[in-house]
């Protein structure tokens, strides 16, 4: 074998009708001494019955609740004895070659902490669902190229912000380094925050584009749900609030205010009060956030000349529900 080993790591909750063609998929792409890591979330599905039975050379690791992708992941790693950590949805279905792009384009870049594959949607799998994430000047992080065709993608790896969760290898000096995944974040944003933890010790990213899953988007929670909503809000603001070094948070306030205020009135004219809740809780935590802001910013190493480039200008107000339709008509059966 002419790489590390790996532990696939697979967050699982109720999400049994789609581990069958997830393992099968990545089974097939692994060797002998990596191993794959299943964390059944309380599952109520039988999930971890399912694959006691169908499934014996797979690790289970049954929590006793529902930790969300965020815990359920930062468990699977604890546990992990692989050198390269591979993180794949429970809803996505890795193509062939996906692991080999993935570590290649991670071998070819020694400066990346991880890679980053490629998801598609799986109504749609000629359009991407996200190459990566970005992030931008009003603090919203986005997926990269979404709803753009796949051969609109470049033909070789290329640096960027950060890694989805849905699919990336990540080395394990780099958690060593920066740590896990936070695990109260729970659903969402929870590679953002790593991202920005990553870049602000020096650690890149790179993006594998020929490493693809076709992934069955926001199985789980459903697209636009208040449950979703209110995460999305709250975890926004401890991403901002944890990670933003002094002067780049600054320069980006105005934009970050602005967006909020429009999201809030959005949320009241829509009757979505999750959008006002998510951003009171992250409020209400804002002692705590401070603390773990004084950690985080004192092991900064990166310049911040090199941290300024990862900001993308912030669009206008209605590119957010231009996405959202767009997303809309993407997931739609």
């Amino acid at each position: 074998m002419d790489r590390p080993t790996i532990s696939a790591v697979i967050p699982t909750w109720n999400g049994l009708r789609y581990l069958p063609a997830c393992l099968s998929a990545l089974q097939a792409q692994l060797s002998p001494m990596d191993e794959i890591i299943l964390v059944d979330n309380a599952s109520r599905d039988q999930a971890g019955t399912w694959a006691r039975r169908y499934a014996p050379s797979v690790r289970l690791l049954s929590l006793e609740q529902n930790l969300g992708f965020a815990g359920g992941t930062a468990a699977g790693i604890a546990v992990a004895r692989g050198e390269l950590l591979l993180l794949i949805n429970d809803d996505a279905m890795a193509e062939p070659g996906c692991v080999a792009a993935l570590w290649t384009a991670l071998r070819d870049h020694p400066a990346a902490g991880m890679a980053a594959g490629v998801l598609t949607f799986s109504r749609r799998p000629e359009r991407v669902a996200s190459a990566g994430i970005c992030f931008q000047g009003d603090g919203v992080a986005i997926d990269r190229q979404l709803g753009a065709r796949l051969d609109a993608l470049p033909r070789h790896p290329l640096p960027i912000f950060g890694a989805s969760g849905g699919l990336a290898l990540l080395r394990r000096e780099l958690l060593t380094d920066v740590g896990s995944f936070e695990p109260s974040f729970f659903n969402y944003l929870e590679d953002a925050d790593l991202a920005w933890r990553a870049q602000l010790r020096g650690w890149g990213c790179v993006l594998a584009p020929t490493a693809r899953a076709r992934h069955v988007y926001s199985a789980t929670s459903g697209q636009g749900s208040p449950f979703k909503q209110r995460l999305l809000a709250r975890n926004r603001l401890r991403v901002i609030v944890r990670c933003l070094p002094g002067p780049i948070l600054a320069d980006c306030l105005p934009h970050i205010l602005a967006y909020d205020l429009l999201a809030l009135l959005y949320g009241l004219l829509r009757r979505q009060p999750a959008i006002a809740q998510g951003r009171l809780e992250a409020l209400r935590e804002l002692p705590l956030l401070r603390r773990q802001r004084q950690s985080i910013q004192a092991r900064r190493t990166a310049s911040l000349d090199s941290l300024w480039p990862w900001i993308d200008p912030p669009p206008p107000p209605w590119t957010a529900l231009r996405r959202a339709r767009q997303l809309a008509a993407l997931t739609a059966p």
